[in-house]
C-alpha cells in the first residue's frame, strides 16, 4: 500500500518543520541585568562590558554617593559586602566585580539569598586589571539574614 502526500500536506509540514526549527533560537534567553555605578567609573564600564561581551543584556544608571550607598544597603548588601557598583538580575543583587562564571551559577543554583558580592576592588578580578596579575579573593554569597559565607574562591595569579 503506498501513501501519497498531498501538495498541501506537504506544505504543512515543510510550515511546522521550519517553526521546530526557529524555536530552539527562539527559547535562548539573553540575562538581562541592571547596573547602578557612579558614570565616572572605568572598571564599573570594564565590568559592564565583560557581561556584554559574554552574552548578557546590560543597563546601566549612573548613580553615586550617598544615594548609591543606600541602594545598596536598602537591598540586603550588608557594609563590609560593599564595592563600586552594584547589579540586580533575576531577583538576586550582584555587588561588585563578581566573575560570569559565579552569576550564571548563581542563577542555575538558585539558592535562597540576597545575591552575590565581591568586597572591595581586587586586582585582577573582572574589570580591575588582568587576570594574570589577579591577587586572592573570594566571592561571597549575601544570605537573606544578613550572613555571608564563601561561594567561590580565586587564587593569586
Amino acid at each position: 500500500m503506498q501513501s501519497k502526500i498531498s501538495r498541501r500536506g506537504l506544505m504543512l509540514c515543510a510550515g511546522a518543520a521550519s517553526v521546530a526549527a526557529a524555536v530552539p533560537a527562539m527559547a535562548e534567553v539573553r540575562p538581562a541585568i541592571h547596573v547602578l555605578k557612579d558614570p565616572n567609573c572605568g572598571c564599573c564600564t570594564a565590568w559592564v562590558e565583560i557581561l556584554q561581551s559574554e552574552g548578557f543584556d546590560v543597563t546601566v544608571e549612573p548613580s553615586m554617593g550617598t544615594l548609591l550607598a543606600r541602594y545598596k544597603l536598602d537591598n540586603g548588601i550588608p557594609q563590609e559586602m560593599i564595592s563600586c557598583h552594584t547589579g540586580r538580575i533575576d531577583g538576586y543583587m550582584i555587588e561588585g566585580h563578581v566573575p560570569v562564571a559565579d552569576i550564571r551559577r548563581l542563577l542555575d543554583e538558585r539558592p535562597d539569598a540576597v545575591g552575590l558580592a565581591v568586597p572591595g576592588m581586587p586586582y585582577g578580578s573582572p574589570g580591575m586589571g588582568p587576570e594574570t596579575e589577579r591577587e586572592s579573593y573570594e566571592v561571597f554569597l549575601i544570605r537573606r539574614d544578613g550572613s555571608t559565607e564563601i561561594f567561590s574562591s580565586y587564587s593569586a595569579a
